[in-house]
């Protein structure tokens, strides 16, 4: 049995109720991924999600070759992965994980989903958030902006797919965005297509996924979701929407350990993105507590393994925690 936070019990069968998706490694070579993700495919699992980045951060993400510099690692692109993902990979769910808003103007990423949930039959997943990794957008030219103007395009963003996604013509008028009675046919095949924010910003995220997510997702352990849903159903309680209509995802580096103290060490160095370390008995207990909060839908990212070693490791877990 496992226990939720509250110490009441909670059947250990009661989180296969889950989704629990693979988040693969853009700075795999494209037959790495692709194996990768028809492994995830084969083996029950029920969703695939990509990274939008076009180089590591400057401190790297630990997997990179010797290139002198962490940022020359070197790093697919998510959207044209995913249109190929679509037709290679014909049954789960896809998404990324998510789009920085800065990277594409949101009429040019409509355009994009709608033909992504097109060739994938009806299975895409728009994931945007506001972005932040600095580096590329000083290397590119991009322009980032404060962390409030980041916040502003963003939700003016949302509104402006929410618009696109399911009007004729679109007319907006904002501080970063204008369309002019703008089209956009082939509209997507799901109607509403789903659109997850990323982020955990108590302020503006949240709210933003309040107004226009239809699923949303964050990194943190169980305590620090809750934390976050609680928060986001105010939000949702200030606009009029009922929080039970928002899927909830959480994330975390997926590292097995062999005894409980490794575990904790781990997780010190790892901060926020820890929800997923170890022994398998205690990641039984955090994903039964995932689920006790409220998650609907757990990531389970490759960042910490080598290619020879993913396909092992994606199996342990399903072996080991979701199925044991």
């Amino acid at each position: 049995r496992a226990t939720d936070l509250n110490h009441g019990p909670v059947l250990a069968a009661t989180f296969r109720d889950m989704r629990f998706s693979y988040w693969a490694n853009a700075g795999q070579t494209w037959a790495e991924l692709l194996q990768g993700c028809q492994h995830a495919e084969a083996t029950g699992w029920d969703g695939i999600w990509v990274p939008d980045h076009f180089m590591p951060p400057p401190e790297g993400y630990g997997q990179e070759k010797d290139y002198g510099s962490p940022e020359m690692g070197t790093i697919l692109e998510a959207w044209t992965m995913l249109a190929a993902l679509a037709v290679a990979v014909p049954r789960l769910r896809l998404g990324a994980m998510v789009s920085g808003n800065t990277y594409r103007h949101p009429a040019v990423l409509a355009n994009m989903a709608a033909t992504v949930d097109h060739i994938s039959g009806g299975r895409l997943v728009v994931g945007i958030g506001a972005g932040w990794q600095e580096n590329e957008h000083r290397r590119y030219g991009l322009e980032l902006g404060s962390v409030t103007e980041r916040s502003d395009r963003f939700e003016e963003a949302c509104e402006v797919l929410t618009m696109l996604f399911s009007q004729e013509r679109t007319t907006f008028r904002g501080d970063y965005y204008e369309l002019d009675e703008a089209p956009m046919e082939p509209k997507p095949l799901q109607s509403p297509l789903p659109l997850l924010v990323g982020g955990g910003g108590e302020q503006r995220t949240l709210r933003t996924v309040a107004r226009f997510a239809t699923e949303w997702n964050c990194w943190g352990r169980p305590e620090e979701i809750r934390h976050k849903i609680s928060v986001l159903e105010r939000h949702c309680v200030e606009v009029g929407r009922d929080p039970a209509e928002i899927q909830k995802s959480a994330v975390g580096v997926l590292m097995f350990t062999e005894t409980e103290e490794k575990a904790a060490e781990l997780q010190e160095n790892l901060g926020h993105r820890s929800g997923l370390v170890g022994t398998p008995a205690q990641l039984r207990q955090v994903v039964a507590d995932y689920t006790a909060v409220g998650v609907d839908e757990l990531l389970v990212p490759d960042f910490a393994v080598s290619a020879e070693d993913r396909n092992d490791y994606l199996d342990r877990f399903r072996a080991e925690v979701v199925d044991y």
